[in-house]
């Protein structure tokens, strides 16, 4: 093309404005992540005075875990609304740190639905006692449906019922809170290996052999293996089994292992029964991995393995100087502070587990009762209640965070922050039994652990497949 000639536009394609849409929150999505304000970027957000009455009433409950989330939804509330007008506060306060590509910032409202009554213009579901907060809630979204009929108006839930009421009373738009979804489908999470069919070399086009110290590694273009992240395992159905030591921008480094060496491993006289337990037992002993993340169905033997490898570290190794068990208690254990005893002995009746593991590992001594209570105290095991863990640090332990599967990212992250220097901690949890009615496996905190720390150098991840407590349970875990 000559210096003189023009450019003719061929097409334009108008760049469609960013649509500001309003959400209607809930109080159980502030309760689910207290920081959920600020997750709606650029849009509009209103808070019925109704959720922050529950806020109210849920801050100063005996059930530690919630109390919290709602004392710091309040103090998050407050901090954007701070010292705005009775008017501003209605129409929409800005969102510091929402702005998004230039856009304006989020907004957030508090709206008064006490003033709401019956009309005959809108629908209206009266405040019958069981679900008159669940109502007052849809309502809201529904008055601002008729107010503004060409704008996006969007009630957020975690609650299943609520969204079918709010649809089936003529609300349009209606979502569950997806912020902490980082995988479509649970059947894609990751597993901590990859299976490769065939004869694994027969796929790899080039590859190098280095030396870093003691260790051999082969190096292969990340093509190779796209889907590799650091501490996972790779086999074929020949006797191949590597461990991706780790991953740079072009190269997958992998430190080629035997089925034979990892079934050998031995921790307080445990064995692996499967080549899954074999690689748990790998990442455990591991000084490069300071948190493992075990899923597996039931009896799978992701608990007795965290044990056996604890007892093996801090009674052989001396590597920590102690086991701290910590769980979440259930709903039904709120008033777990009028039990009697101290914190190790009203968190008993949900550590039985423990109890049982430690019973197999040490069943066949002489005197089994004898031995279960010289390694408790030998290994200064400490059964610690989630509820009380936080503002703690814990240096130099071994710590077993059981029954995951039923708290939010949330509750994990301030759990995992708590750990000191010369620690490692297990995660443990079955995605199968999630007893928590806001948490799916899609939203568990335990995915989002998953897929956040897979990346991480300083972390493995394992699903511990294959029933090994009885033919019994397999066939129950299978086909009930």
């Amino acid at each position: 093309m000559d210096s003189g000639s023009t450019l003719r536009v061929e097409k334009t394609t108008p760049i469609k404005p960013v649509i500001r849409k309003t959400y209607v929150l809930d109080t159980n999505v502030l309760l689910h992540d207290p920081m959920a304000v600020t997750a709606f970027k650029q849009h509009h957000m209103v808070i019925p005075m109704t959720v922050l009455e529950e806020l109210d009433h849920i801050k100063d409950r005996h059930d530690k875990t919630v109390s919290r989330e709602a004392r710091i939804a309040i103090q998050m509330i407050d901090k954007v609304v701070g010292e705005a007008s009775p008017q501003a506060i209605q129409e929409g306060v800005p969102v510091p740190g929402t702005a998004l590509d230039g856009h304006s910032l989020g907004t957030l409202a508090i709206y008064p639905d006490q003033r709401l009554s019956a009309n005959t213009e809108v629908p209206y579901l009266d405040g019958t006692p069981d679900q008159a907060n669940d109502n007052r809630i849809i309502n809201v979204a529904l008055r601002l449906q008729a107010e503004n009929p060409n704008d996006f108006i969007c009630l957020v839930t975690k609650d299943i019922n609520m969204r079918i009421k709010a649809k089936g009373s003529g609300l349009m738009h209606v979502e569950d809170y997806r912020r902490d979804r980082v995988l479509d489908d649970i059947d894609l999470l990751a597993t901590g290996y990859e299976h490769i069919s065939g004869d694994f070399w027969s796929t790899i086009s080039e590859v190098d052999t280095l030396r870093e110290g003691d260790c051999t590694l082969h190096r292969i273009p990340r093509k190779s293996l796209p889907q590799a992240y650091p501490n996972m395992f790779v086999y074929d159905d020949q006797e191949f089994i590597a461990f991706v030591k780790r991953i740079d921008r072009d190269f997958v480094y992998l430190r080629c292992d035997s089925r034979d060496n990892l079934m050998h491993k031995r921790f307080w006289g445990l064995a692996p029964r499967n080549l899954e337990q074999a690689m748990a037992m790998s990442l455990l002993a591991d000084d490069g991995v300071d948190m493992t993340v075990m899923t597996g169905p039931a009896g799978s033997g992701k608990t007795l393995l965290a044990l056996a490898y604890g007892l093996h570290a801090i009674l052989e190794q001396r590597k920590f100087s102690k086991l701290i068990v910590a769980r979440s208690t259930p709903p039904i254990a709120e008033d777990i502070g009028f039990l009697p005893g101290t914190e190790e002995e009203k968190m008993a009746p949900w550590l039985a587990a423990f109890d049982d593991n430690l019973e197999i590992l040490h069943g066949s001594d002489e005197s089994p009762h004898g031995s279960m209570n010289y390694v408790k105290e030998r290994a200064n095991i400490q059964f610690k209640s989630l509820n009380f863990m936080r503002g703690r640090s814990f240096n130099n332990a071994y710590i077993i965070i059981d029954e995951a599967q039923g708290l939010t990212q949330f509750q994990l992250k301030s759990v995992i922050s708590r750990v000191g220097a010369d620690s490692k901690i297990v995660v443990l949890g079955n995605l199968a039994q999630i007893d928590n009615k806001y948490i799916s496996p899609l939203t568990s905190g335990l995915t989002y652990l998953v897929e956040k720390s897979k990346v991480y150098p300083h972390a493995g991840i394992m699903h511990v497949n294959g029933i090994v407590r009885s033919r019994l349970a397999a066939f129950a875990e299978e086909n009930l």
